[in-house]
């Protein structure tokens, strides 16, 4: 083995075997347990965040596991032909030939988002093996293939005729830029400052005027109501009155609704149903009249007086104010901070519009969504996010499915010239089935949502609505691993649509993980400059490119100069190459069950010295295993050490723990138990334990042969259980030590998983390695602290032992004398006087090391008191500046923190050599 791990010499090198050998695929038994997963689809147009490499490294670690428990397993994956963003792609690609979709026409255009697909679309997968994910690419599936449409298309058809899709006039969340409604998930809203502007409304009978405010003044040209709570004393002997709508030359009544709330601003609210989410409502309650005053561009319609059409909306936003202040009916105007709607794509603000869209009735399909997870047939883990569910799944909406794009799946509906529609699979098909003979038909311009496709993404990917022998070994699938923000965009969906057309559940768990965010708990975003790539991070990346990275495209140079700086001063040599093992671990080490996950840089390189630590520990047990006899044969002419087997024995406990760990979805514990047992027990102890033995010329084959085969076995057992979270390392390891260890195979992918075998934990040999560290600890701390070389062999003298001391020294007495670099072991009764000696506790025993002929007393003194007076000048420094209100008022906050916890430390390391310094004036 090379001295260091290079993880870019062996990553997509064991990558591309994996896969030219079909290891990803399912097994093909038909005895064995069915597992399977189906990723999140990402969109064609995406690259690989971190979000989607933390949820991908999760699946990928279930699915390795349950691979090598001998399930036969199904990762299936695929891409979303996301409709918004993949035709934005491809028109701006028209733009910059002077083109755009209009000239092409609809045929044409589709055909070159085709193009598009095939050439450029494919970068978020080559990103995903990159991360060493192991789905069956051999079934990879785009939402737009032909056997997915065929499954989209029945879907809508048997909803339609199941009276569970209808056509209305609803209000949506509409993008004056794109021209088409967009899903609550494709809104920003991100606080911006504005006004909040109060009129008089002038009540009819000329008695006086109700003071309305609003942050949208142009939307009073659609007001059909002023509303007030129907217990408001102030206003309640009104109700049912009119206003006289100012510009509008309406007569609009005054309601009483509960919605209204008494205490906020004036406790008069004005009520556009055509325009507001929340006065939509409650137009319909009041049936109040819906007047829709804007276009399909928000400019302002023929509904509006004369002198207002045609003006944009923020045009005419100014234009109503000044009108109203001419008339004297502008009160006042207010800063106001508010969430401001924006479309995610196109970045223009959102319209609540009124407008024609296809919609499924949700409530029907919900109740039985809702019992699946009340009875426990879906689980959600973390169980707190079934409130969430069960919160919006009462509360549903109909889902309006319907977008006014080019690129998607056409709505399979007709219309004649009268307007009436028709839906089937095919215009031949409606015509023969309705008798249309050769009248004229116009198929629906729309297409369905993405999230209405993505919505069956569990059968739909495995042949539905033919029965295929995939869907019967599959579904339902396994688990669903997602973030909570989807829970009712995707989630909830799926499981409506799923019980619907399969009478059964879509998956049996699903694991919510939360979101990543930076070191500091911020939102990763490219304008805070803070945005990871986790093929950066594996890779590596200079300091230059990573700056042009980050500010590519930013318009804005205080902001470019701003994110510059801070990546510079963050990263000043640019990241370095920390591999996919490193990265992976990090996220698995990260996966508790916060909703949060702050990601530091600091700890994948804290994992990239783990796996150092891992090849180096491969390299000594080669080193001392290859070309000797390890058992390999299977023969039993061996003897176990006390030493192995008590790494045998805490390999079994390991094996339980990251076995529970992963099957109860914490992988913060899984990687945390793997982490402790490899580098605290196996590396740091074991390794060492292993070395009197493989060493002396006095100690006997069998014993010899037993440490070997310890040190060989629970290594290739290490890199088994690492290996759905570590693939690549393991691989290559594994390769390396599998004969040593008696195994065969191609691959350590389709190894069995590792079993705790309880039968093999010995307490006895646990007890007494603990007892043999914590001796071997005391004089090392006793070496430390005296300044005495590790290398010096030293007298060790043991007093107030019990007699199960005495026993566990007759076990260990050879490892202790040869790993603390001991000259002599000696017992001395309780009570008897022992030379000057520096001392430590294991237990009730003490540890001495008599000093005389180790050390000068005198110069060690001197050199201890050195240190103390330079500590006690850098205390009166820090204290200083602690006590000094200019620098605990005006500094920031984490500089303050910084500076008490120096101080801390300083205290400690005080404390530490004024007992060092008192010990040596005892001697």
């Amino acid at each position: 083995m090379d001295k260091t791990y290079q993880p870019n010499a062996i990553e997509q090198q064991w990558y591309k075997t994996w896969e030219e050998n079909g290891y990803f695929k399912p097994s093909g038994d038909t005895e064995a347990t069915p597992y399977s997963i189906m990723i999140p689809p990402p969109n064609v147009t995406g690259s690989l965040h971190m979000g989607h490499g933390f949820q991908e490294s999760i699946m990928d670690a279930l699915i390795r596991y349950h691979r090598m428990k001998g399930d036969n397993t199904l990762w299936q994956v695929g891409t979303d032909h996301a409709g918004i963003a993949t035709q934005m792609v491809v028109e701006r690609l028209l733009a910059a030939d002077g083109k755009n979709r209009h000239e092409l026409g609809r045929d044409k255009f589709i055909e070159k988002v085709w193009e598009w697909k095939e050439e450029s679309g494919g970068n978020i997968t080559r990103q995903l093996r990159r991360l060493g994910a192991s789905p069956d690419w051999s079934r990879e599936r785009f939402t737009m293939d032909d056997g997915f449409y065929k499954a989209v298309q029945e879907v809508f058809i048997r909803l339609y005729e199941d009276d569970l899709i209808y056509r209305g006039k609803r209000l949506v969340n509409w993008d004056p830029k794109l021209h088409t409604a967009i899903s609550d998930l494709e809104v920003l809203n991100e606080e911006e400052q504005g006004s909040l502007w109060h009129f008089r409304y002038p009540l009819s009978d000329g008695s006086g005027h109700l003071v309305v405010a609003t942050t949208r003044p142009e939307t009073m040209l659609g007001d059909t109501a002023v509303a007030v709570h129907p217990e408001d004393e102030r206003y309640k002997h009104l109700i049912g009155k009119t206003i006289k709508l100012p510009l509008a030359d309406r007569e609009i009544p005054i309601i009483g609704d509960d919605y209204v709330d008494l205490e906020f601003g004036t406790g008069c609210v004005k009520i556009t149903p055509a325009h507001d989410f929340n006065d939509y409502e409650m137009g319909q309650r009041h049936d109040l009249e819906m007047i829709n005053i804007l276009d399909q561009d928000a400019i302002l319609n023929d509904n509006v007086p004369e002198k207002y059409r045609g003006m944009e909306r923020f045009a005419a936003r100014t234009q109503v104010v000044d009108d109203l202040d001419a008339l004297g009916l502008l009160e006042k105007i207010e800063p106001h901070t508010l969430k401001v709607p924006r479309g995610d794509r196109s970045g223009v603000v959102i319209e609540p519009w009124l407008t024609d869209q296809w919609y499924v009735k949700t409530q029907p399909l919900a109740d039985e969504a809702i019992k699946v997870v009340e009875d426990g047939r879906v689980e959600f883990v973390p169980k707190n996010y079934e409130n969430m569910y069960f919160s919006w799944m009462r509360d549903i909406q109909d889902w309006c499915i319907s977008r006014q794009l080019w690129w998607g799946h056409r709505i399979p509906a007709w219309y004649d010239n009268d307007g009436n529609v028709y839906v089937g699979r095919s215009e031949e098909e409606v015509r023969r089935k309705h008798n249309l003979g050769d009248i004229e038909l116009r198929q629906d311009d729309d297409v369905l949502d993405t999230w209405f496709s993505s919505g069956l993404w569990t059968f739909g990917t495995l042949g539905w609505p033919e029965e295929t022998p995939e869907l019967e070994m599959f579904h339902p699938t396994s688990v669903l691993v997602t973030g909570f923000d989807i829970i009712f965009f995707w989630v909830a969906r799926m499981m409506m649509l799923t019980l619907y057309f399969k009478k059964e559940v879509p998956f049996k768990t699903v694991y919510v993980h939360g979101l990543v965010r930076d070191g500091q708990g911020q939102k990763m975003s490219k304008s805070k400059g803070n945005v990871l790539d986790p093929i950066d991070l594996i890779d590596g990346i200079d300091l230059e490119s990573l700056v042009t990275k980050r500010t590519a495209g930013m318009q804005v140079p205080r902001l470019r100069e701003k994110i510059e700086k801070q990546t510079r001063k963050e990263f000043p040599d640019g990241l370095a190459a920390y591999g996919t093992d490193a990265l992976r671990y990090t996220y698995y080490s990260l996966a508790s069950t916060g909703r949060d996950i702050k990601f530091d840089v600091g700890r994948i390189e804290g994992f990239r010295n783990f796996c150092n630590k891992i090849w180096n520990a491969s390299r000594y047990v080669l080193q001392n295993c290859d070309g000797h006899d390890c058992g390999q044969d299977g023969s039993e002419d061996f003897e176990l050490s006390i030493a192995d087997r008590w790494i045998i024995s805490q390999l079994q406990r390991t094996e339980i723990a990251v076995k529970e760990a992963i099957e109860s979805y914490r992988f913060d514990l899984a990687s945390q138990a793997l982490y402790d047992f490899v580098w605290s027990e196996y590396c740091s102890w074991y390794l060492e334990l292993s070395k009197p033995v493989l060493w002396d010329d006095n100690a006997s084959d069998a014993v010899k042969k037993g440490t070997r085969r310890t040190l060989i076995r629970v290594l290739e057992t290490i890199l088994r259980m690492a290996h759905p979270l570590m693939p690549y390392i393991t691989e290559e390891i594994w390769q390396r030590v599998k004969e040593l260890a008696g195994k065969a195979g191609d691959t350590i992918m389709l190894q069995p998983y590792p079993e705790a075998n309880e039968h093999r934990i010995d307490e006895n040999a646990e007890t007494a390695i603990a007892w043999l560290k914590g001796v071997i600890e005391g004089v090392r701390n006793i070496r430390g602290e005296m300044n005495i070389s590790p290398a010096k062999k030293i007298p060790l003298i043991l007093r107030n032992g019990s007699e199960r001391d005495e026993e566990l020294l007759k076990q260990t007495r050879s490892l202790l004398t040869k790993l603390a670099s001991l000259e002599s072991i000696e017992s001395l009764e309780a009570g008897a006087e022992a030379p000057a000696s520096s001392t430590a506790l294991v237990g009730e025993l003490e540890l001495l090391v008599p000093m005389a002929g180790l050390i000068d007393v005198e110069a060690e003194s001197a050199r201890v008191q050195k240190e103390l007076d330079k500590l006690d000048k850098d205390l009166a420094s820090v204290a200083g500046k602690l006590k000094n209100p200019n620098f605990v008022n005006k500094a920031p906050e984490a500089v303050v923190n910084k500076e008490k916890e120096r101080l801390a430390d300083l205290e400690s390391a005080r404390a530490r050599f004024a007992e060092q310094l008192e010990s040596l004036k005892n001697l």
